[in-house]
């Protein structure tokens, strides 16, 4: 039986996140049958995103306009065996969305379209970085002799919840011969998670216990620092 061109693993496949979650590196190995060039896209979760456009308005600033884009990855990063224009061809990264610029952020406004597009769309992308979520640059693939390779994933302290697709693609001469996806879950984990389906189940009364427990604290601080 003729072996697999590509296999490849995570050294854990649940991440969670408790409280005190500063981020985490997540380890990620393989080999190759033949060597190759190894492309790794991590994608969280989809979700619609709206974006706005403050204005002057009368000597305030406001909000005049909004784009929302529908199918948005949560998170997304790329790590690489070498440089991404030279081991990929342009067709295989709008094939397979490698890179954040082969991302489809079709907006819902259709009548969107042109240089005006390709502002709300950066910006998009640029929020994201800011946030951390996407990767402002490519992480590096390390091949471990001819055909042994690893990497090292980073999600950050505010990385999005959900389920995560890891895709790892063996290229040779540009094309793709063989791919792999694994899963990953991140998820709150101890009191950090109970808070937080406790908020969503039962916002009405989650709403009511922040309240009374803000003016408890208030009132606690006054009884302390109360001056005769």
């Amino acid at each position: 039986m003729r072996a697999q061109p590509l296999v490849a693993d995570l050294s854990e496949h649940l991440l969670a996140i408790t409280t005190g979650f500063t981020g985490a590196r997540v380890l990620l190995f393989g080999a190759v049958e033949e060597p190759g060039e190894v492309v790794v896209v991590v994608r969280g979760p989809s979700d619609t995103v709206t974006m706005r456009r403050k204005s002057r308005v009368a000597g305030i600033w406001m909000n005049t306009s909004k784009v929302t884009f529908p199918g948005v990855p949560t998170f997304y990063a790329v790590s690489t065996s070498g440089p991404l224009h030279q081991i990929t061809t342009p067709a295989v990264r709008s094939r397979n969305r490698i890179g954040v610029s082969q991302l489809d952020l079709r907006p819902k406004e259709r009548d969107l379209a042109g240089p005006e597009l390709v502002a709300w769309q950066e910006g998009l992308i640029r929020a994201k970085q800011r946030k951390g979520h996407y990767a402002r640059e490519a992480g590096r693939v390390v091949f471990l002799g001819r055909t042994l390779f690893r990497t090292e994933l980073f999600f950050p302290a505010t990385v999005p919840t959900g389920h995560y697709q890891v895709e790892v693609y063996l290229l040779d001469e540009g094309e793709v011969v063989s791919a792999q996806t694994t899963p990953l879950i991140v998820s709150k984990a101890g009191l950090e998670a109970e808070i937080f389906q406790f908020a969503h189940n039962r916002g009405a009364l989650y709403g009511i216990l922040a309240v009374m427990v803000a003016a408890l604290a208030g009132w606690l601080a006054s009884v302390i620092f109360r001056r005769d």
